[in-house]
C-alpha cells in the first residue's frame, strides 16, 4: 500500500510540476491559426449527446421491463420515465449552451 501511495504522489508532484509547459499566452495560441476551443466543444457535444443517447435507451429498457412486471403501475413508471429522459436531456442543452457560450464570444 505504501509503495502504490508513494508512486501516486510521484506521479502527482511530476504532473504538477509539469503545468507551466502547457502555460500559453494569448499571442502564441493566436499565431497557431487553429481554433482549439471550437474543435473541442465540437467534441464535448458529440461525446454528451452520444452518452445521453445510451442513458436515455437504458431508462427506457427499465421502464419497459418494469410496466411489463407490473402493468398497474404504468402511470407512475412513465411519469418518473418522462422525469428522467427530460433531466438526461437538459445535460446535453446545458453542454450546447456552454459550448456557444465558449465559441460565440
Amino acid at each position: 500500500m505504501n509503495k502504490k501511495l508513494a508512486v501516486m504522489f510521484f506521479f502527482m508532484t511530476i504532473l504538477m510540476l509539469a503545468t507551466p509547459v502547457f502555460a500559453q499566452g494569448e499571442p502564441a495560441a493566436a499565431a497557431a491559426g487553429t481554433n482549439w476551443v471550437a474543435i473541442t466543444s465540437g467534441f464535448s457535444v458529440a461525446i454528451a449527446a452520444g452518452l445521453a443517447g445510451i442513458g436515455e435507451g437504458l431508462i427506457a429498457a427499465a421502464a419497459c421491463e418494469g410496466i411489463a412486471r407490473n402493468p398497474a403501475a404504468r402511470t407512475g413508471i412513465q411519469t418518473a420515465m418522462i422525469l428522467g429522459l427530460a433531466f438526461v436531456e437538459s445535460l446535453v442543452l446545458f453542454t450546447l449552451m456552454i459550448v456557444f457560450v465558449k465559441v460565440v464570444k
